[in-house]
């Protein structure tokens, strides 16, 4: 079997330093749906580097700060953005 170096059309793949956007989000993520005190149905969670971003809202100011605690006890998170509003 041969074995050629990979070629790409279009922009060249981005370089991130840290964990990928995309895994830490969805790390994020899991652990906000896994949380039996928290309800995650209107969280988007978005990451910039490996700073998180919580954005939509909660019920309560509480389960606001449950949220950004759970997010923020994720491997990698730098810090936590709360953009989280409640009722």
């Amino acid at each position: 079997m041969v074995f050629k170096e990979g070629t790409f059309k279009g922009k060249p793949p981005e370089h991130f330093d840290g964990p990928h956007p995309a895994w830490l989000e969805a790390a994020v993520a899991d652990a906000l749906s896994i949380a039996g005190d928290v309800d995650a149905s209107d969280i988007t969670v978005t990451c910039k580097g490996t700073r998180i971003v919580l954005s939509g809202s909660v019920g309560s100011a509480e389960e606001a700060g449950r949220a950004v605690a759970i997010a923020a006890s994720v491997k990698e998170v730098g810090e936590v953005d709360n953009r989280l509003s409640w009722l």
